[in-house]
């Protein structure tokens, strides 16, 4: 399957002297023994910690986090919002996606891994366990890609294994490349979404630089189908560009190629929206990128976004294929209005019982939730 080839970048490793000897910290140990490893004391003078958050994606920092690990997704009043909660794990990615908004984001490039387990399981248990009949949808991809240090922290193992203790917590694992590792020991499958953001080929070829090939992404869902887990897919950001339609149409129809439609719990789509910074950046470090030089407005929460009569011509082509294939109601939008619902789909999210619930629903395969 996927190569781990962006694993290469990181060229050493600091750890918080705290977390010296927790499990994951020595997991990593075993993994990049050869890299030169430091131990960060915040007590002693700064000179002795050697951080440079200037630095390229080549170091890994397996920090003790102090925040919190169980956040709300960073949505805004003036769009919907799909209700998702996210798990904290870390932040940064040593993928090289073009678009990505976590070059906006952070100052540094620094790979950040939470490596405080034993905080995370305590904060998880006190929100989870005391009413078993709320229901949670919750994921890890919002800073990182889900499963992109999966093979050398275990994270998303360790994650999913604690979580089975709480059935009513469905995981949503979001990522480009593959690595179904996370798996192993897992004793029921329908509480875990493992999740695939794609594209067309077009730009998964020129602006995803070290993801897994779109058909490798896809046989990896598809063998998570076998195992009998439900998938979730992602088309975000949809990038607009010449000759769009042909290339959107290509990864539906290699979608249906490899899955069911009742392979997929939903399907998410977004257009590509930004803070304004990121523009400079993506005109900076990928000279390449074009896209940025679309028709732009600022939206009501102050990111830039696509020209609302070419997002609407994109979301309404894409939903038509996408129904044409059988997908209908596992169909959503990230982060827009109810006047873009209705004018794509005939219904507004409240006519669903709201965002949150209908994917509550989805996640859970169930009608109702009592």
């Amino acid at each position: 399957m996927n190569s781990t080839n962006y694993l290469k970048k990181i060229k050493r490793v600091l750890v918080d002297k705290e977390v010296e000897h927790t499990p994951l910290a020595k997991r990593v140990r075993q993994k990049l023994g050869h890299l030169p490893w430091h131990v960060v004391d915040k007590k002693q003078t700064t000179h002795t910690n050697p951080i440079n958050t200037t630095e390229s994606t080549q170091t890994l920092y397996l920090k003790n986090y102090m925040g919190k690990f169980l956040r709300f997704c960073p949505g805004t009043r003036y769009y919907r919002c799909c209700g998702y909660r996210i798990i904290h794990i870390g932040e940064n990615c040593p993928l090289s996606c073009s678009y990505c908004i976590l070059r906006a984001y952070f100052q540094d490039k620094t790979l950040k891994v939470w490596a405080n387990q034993n905080d995370l399981w305590a904060e998880l248990d006190h929100a989870f366990g005391p009413n078993p009949k709320h229901f949670f949808r919750v994921g890890t991809g919002e800073f990182t890609d889900s499963l992109v240090l999966e093979p050398i922290t275990g994270y998303s193992r360790d994650l999913a294994q604690f979580l089975e203790n709480y059935p009513n917590v469905c995981l949503e694992l979001k990522t480009k490349i593959v690595d179904l590792s996370w798996m192993e020991g897992l004793k029921r499958t329908d509480r875990v979404l493992p999740a695939w953001s794609l594209n067309s080929p077009d730009v998964s070829r020129k602006e995803e630089a070290g993801t897994a090939p779109l058909e490798e992404r896809l046989k990896a869902a598809r063998e998570c189908t076998k195992l009998g887990f439900r998938v979730c897919l992602h088309f975000d950001p949809i990038i607009h560009y010449p000759g769009w339609e042909k290339g959107y149409s290509q990864i539906i129809d290699m979608i249906f190629d490899y899955l069911r439609p009742q392979d997929i719990a939903y399907f998410s789509l977004g257009s590509f929206r930004c803070m304004p910074d990121l523009f400079k950046v993506i005109a900076r470090e990928f000279p390449h990128s074009t896209f940025i030089y679309n028709e732009f407005i600022t939206g009501l929460d102050g990111k830039q976004r696509l020209f609302l009569p070419l997002r609407l011509k994109q979301f309404l082509f894409i939903t038509q294929k996408l129904k044409q294939k059988g997908l209908d109601k596992q169909i959503y939008f990230c982060m827009e209005s109810d006047h873009v619902w209705k004018k794509v789909m005939g219904y507004t999210p409240k006519d669903l019982g709201g965002l949150n619930n209908h994917l509550l629903k989805l996640a859970f395969n169930r009608d109702y939730l009592s």
